[in-house]
């Protein structure tokens, strides 16, 4: 099983969760309870389905229950209070409420065979399968310090289709090759030039037989 939802892709055969492109370290406990919840959304699995399911045969109260769900909740983003992602059903249990994207299992050759990188100035950032998001904001994937960009400004998303760049509503704009884009994700070709704000980003694929040189941080 693999499926997005938010900004978050969990990988059940690789174990991984990944959250704005970036891996997220979740205990075996809360990745299994994140399966469960996933697996029977939108039913809701009352507490003592959960506690079975987690503990079995062990007595454990609800109280660490109610702990592993806010250590999940904090993990995929979200919260107790105005969640979008895991219901809480008051006096029953919790349920899946977001919605979700069933994503294709790449094969692992195939995902040894191509890398993707952005290039701007002499930063080389590698792109990792998921969402990578790119802005102003500190805890952006690929901070861009120019006033021009906004705080998450646009993401590039690598699945099994390739690469494709969506804008995230941001104040300037983002265009390739020159061209604005508006509503929806814009598939991406090797050496394409990238407008972010005025910020100008180079795409690049590159096989992994090729020789790669990391490229230092500017600064």
């Amino acid at each position: 099983m693999r499926v997005g939802f938010g900004s978050c892709v969990l990988d059940a055969e690789t174990r991984e969760l990944r959250r704005d492109g970036r891996p997220i370290h979740l205990a075996p406990l809360a990745f299994r309870l994140l399966e469960l919840l996933l697996e029977n959304r939108p039913r809701a699995l009352s507490k003592a389905q959960l506690l079975d399911s987690l503990w079995p045969g062990t007595f454990v109260t609800e109280a660490s229950l109610s702990s592993l769900v806010a250590d999940l909740r904090a993990a995929i983003g979200d919260s107790a209070r105005g969640s979008t992602l895991i219901r809480t059903v008051q006096r029953h249990g919790y349920a899946f409420a977001g919605d979700v994207r069933i994503l294709p299992v790449a094969e692992a050759g195939a995902r040894a065979r191509t890398h993707y990188r952005l290039m701007w100035r002499k930063r080389e950032v590698a792109l990792e399968r998921g969402e990578t998001i790119l802005g102003r904001a500190a805890d952006a994937t690929f901070v861009i310090d120019d006033v021009s960009v906004s705080r998450r400004h646009v993401r590039v998303i690598i699945d099994d289709s390739g690469a494709k760049v969506e804008d995230l509503g941001s104040k300037n704009g983002t265009a390739v090759n020159g061209r604005t884009i508006s509503s929806g994700p814009v598939s991406l070709a090797d050496g394409d030039s990238l407008r972010v704000g005025s910020v100008l980003i180079t795409f690049r694929i590159c096989p992994s037989s090729s020789t790669e040189t990391g490229m230092p941080e500017a600064h």
